[in-house]
């Protein structure tokens, strides 16, 4: 890996959002009973722009804000679990509406952890070979959702975040832990074909979100915790070190209980899940945009990015912003 930094953030949701009181209406639910279990309060819902949509948008902020043209771009990474279809990736579809004719451009698919493992792979690629790359977390959840399942259409949301970063002398990302658990993958699936076995075979369903939450919370509880401290320690640092910890907006009891077992205080550990629900890959990137336009994170600041969620998987990176 050769030394980087984030150059600019940017993030975009769609215009549309969708309360708990309206989500009342049309399942059995009500605002208190998720509040209580999520700290969800709304969530944005994609009005036909499709996962490629939001990312352009958020690649044409990010061009805009840099100051960088669409030409000048070596790599293009969107991390997604819903695309826009097998093929052509999200990914080549954002590199032609953005006009970047010189970026090679593909797909990772790592749920809930997958900003953490586009930045990773985008750490391996630059400097011998590419020197300004966009990464992406982008979803349109609500096209994977089935809204009859309260357990699990209450949780997600639609939108998209991401960075450009480029060479630089400085060493900007100190540590990172990645780890995958796929014998537990059967907790958190979606997307998955159902095709008869007769020939010529035809796709007779694709399932929408199914999830054990039980299992995915003690999951999160205990690997987060893990994955965090072992990338604090490849960095050499300490959990009082840092100045705040980005992770996946999955359940704001998930937050609390990690920063719980880090002893670490909550405002360390900013929070939009309730204006944002749970948008997978994007969370995390949506999150650190609102968190350098707001100010509270600046340059010079030790920055924990943690990702956890489908697969299983679990990645973490320690970054000096």
């Amino acid at each position: 890996m050769n030394n980087w930094q984030i150059v600019t953030t940017a993030s975009y949701v769609p215009q549309m959002t969708v309360s708990n009181d309206r989500l009342s209406t049309i399942m059995d639910t009500s605002d208190e009973w998720i509040r209580t279990r999520t700290g969800i309060r709304q969530r944005h819902i994609s009005q036909g722009e499709n996962t490629a949509d939001l990312a352009t948008q958020v690649g044409q902020r990010l061009l805009a804000k840099a100051h960088w043209a669409p030409t000048s771009l070596d790599l293009i990474i969107i991390a997604t679990m819903s695309p826009d279809s097998y093929t052509p990736s999200t990914a080549a579809i954002v590199q032609g509406l953005l006009g970047a004719t010189a970026a090679r451009a593909f797909d990772v698919s790592a749920a809930c952890s997958g900003f953490v493992y586009a930045l990773d792979i985008a750490s391996r690629f630059i400097g011998s070979e590419c020197h300004r790359v966009m990464v992406i977390g982008s979803e349109v959840l609500s096209k994977i959702t089935n809204w009859q399942d309260r357990t699990t259409a209450v949780l997600f949301g639609d939108g998209a975040g991401g960075v450009l970063i480029e060479t630089d002398p400085e060493p900007h990302l100190l540590g990172q832990h990645l780890a995958t658990f796929g014998d537990r993958g059967n907790q958190l699936v979606a997307g998955q074909t159902r095709v008869n076995h007769q020939f010529p075979p035809t796709i007779t369903d694709v399932s929408p979100f199914q999830m054990n939450g039980r299992a995915v919370y003690r999951f999160a509880t205990h690997a987060v915790p893990i994955s965090i401290q072992t990338a604090l320690q490849n960095a050499g640092l300490t959990a009082d070190q840092v100045d705040r910890f980005i992770l996946h907006q999955a359940n704001i009891r998930i937050i609390q209980q990690v920063a719980r077992r880090l002893v670490q205080p909550m405002t360390k550990f900013p929070t939009n899940i309730d204006q944002y629900g749970n948008t997978s890959a994007a969370s995390e990137p949506i999150l650190l945009d609102e968190c350098v336009r707001q100010g509270l994170i600046r340059r010079g600041d030790l920055v924990v990015l943690s990702g956890f969620g489908g697969g299983l998987t679990v990645g973490t990176m320690i970054i000096k912003y």
